[in-house]
């Protein structure tokens, strides 16, 4: 049995709320407290876009609860790193994430500019072995606790996405080359957390969700949720369950399940705090244009094919098409107008807020 601890919030109360929810969660019980805590950011698109990344309130609330709980601004070192398709620099200004740091004396940790080294991992792993030739993590977050900062959405390829997914990030820029085996993946780089970390703990925003063709080309809906769990399995699983979606027909889920990485079964999850069991979002799965097109190559081609077009030199078409798609052509036709509509939000207005205050 797991827990899953869930609260409703509101753009008045989010800091307080995230405070609460850690406190009811006892989060501190998770961790070697002698060893400094790895801050995991999401960034899924350098623009902002509401659901898409961590937002503003949700890095402070837990920032500011972790330090009046007596975790020292030095031992919380908050990480993220860039995709082929993303800047993190320029993607952590405009999410608003580096005024927070600052804020409260925390330093920022790019991967792009941190020493990886090898990593072998100690069980046998289902797809990572066969991907690459070898493992290579950040020196910087080896042996620390981790917490990470996913939003509730859904993923063109994992249908929804979350804590689990949130580590993919910590692999170099070649990570795509996983995306042909991404659900088998996601539970190796579980497995792998699992060696790495005395101690993981998810929390996971709620308050606007994104549904449809995510992580980018989403719809986003307010829900006013917050989440948080010590299983990142269970922690995914809830969410996907309050979407709409049955967990264990979700491969990563129910992989990492049938791993004893952690439980997938709702029947076998224990939610704390709000109600949930009448909520279903009846969210559906939905691709883009893009997405199609990197799912007929993933699935639907041979490897060698693959490897021509997304692992050889000619690879940097694939970052302009999908660029193009995203930051030109959809932003223009539909993501302006869906963040001014959102700016006029209650979620809205207080990243405004963020924005002239920090």
């Amino acid at each position: 049995m797991s827990s899953v601890y869930i609260s409703k919030t509101s753009s008045k109360t989010v800091l307080s709320d995230y405070q609460k929810l850690l406190h009811k969660a006892d989060y501190l019980k998770t961790f070697n407290k002698s060893e400094p805590i790895i801050i995991k950011i999401n960034l899924s698109w350098t623009r902002f876009y509401p659901a898409c990344s961590t937002p503003p309130w949700q890095l402070e609330g837990v920032l500011k609860t972790l330090i009046e709980d007596g975790i020292s601004p030095k031992n919380i070192i908050p990480v993220e790193n860039r995709t082929v398709v993303t800047d993190v620099i320029k993607g952590s200004q405009n999410n608003l994430w580096l005024p927070i740091l600052k804020k409260y004396g925390v330093k920022m940790h790019f991967l792009t500019d941190e020493p990886y080294v090898d990593y072998k991992p100690k069980k046998p792993l289902l797809a990572m072995g066969h991907t690459f030739h070898k493992i290579s993590l950040p020196k910087i977050i080896i042996g620390k606790n981790i917490i990470h900062l996913p939003t509730m959405k859904m993923h063109v390829f994992t249908t929804t996405t979350g804590g689990m997914k949130n580590y993919f990030g910590m692999l170099r820029t070649t990570r795509h080359y996983a995306h042909r085996n991404i659900h088998e993946t996601l539970v190796d780089l579980l497995s792998i957390q699992k060696e790495i970390h005395p101690g993981i703990f998810g929390i996971m925003d709620g308050a606007v969700v994104g549904k449809g063709s995510g992580p980018r080309a989403m719809q986003w809906e307010i829900k006013d949720f917050l989440l948080a769990s010590s299983d990142l399995v269970a922690l995914d699983a809830t969410a996907a369950k309050m979407m709409g979606f049955n967990p264990l027909t979700l491969d990563y889920l129910r992989i990492a399940e049938n791993q004893g990485l952690g439980i997938a079964n709702p029947k076998n999850i224990k939610v704390f705090g709000t109600d949930i069991s009448k909520i279903n979002w009846h969210f559906k799965r939905k691709d883009t244009l893009a997405s199609r097109g990197q799912k007929l190559i993933y699935r639907h081609s041979p490897l060698w094919v693959e490897k021509i077009l997304l692992q050889s030199p000619i690879v940097p078409w694939s970052y302009f098409a999908s660029n193009f798609y995203h930051d030109i052509y959809w932003w223009n036709m539909f993501g302006k107008e869906r963040v001014n509509k959102f700016l006029k939000t209650p979620w809205g207005k207080l990243f405004k807020e963020y924005e002239d205050r920090l």
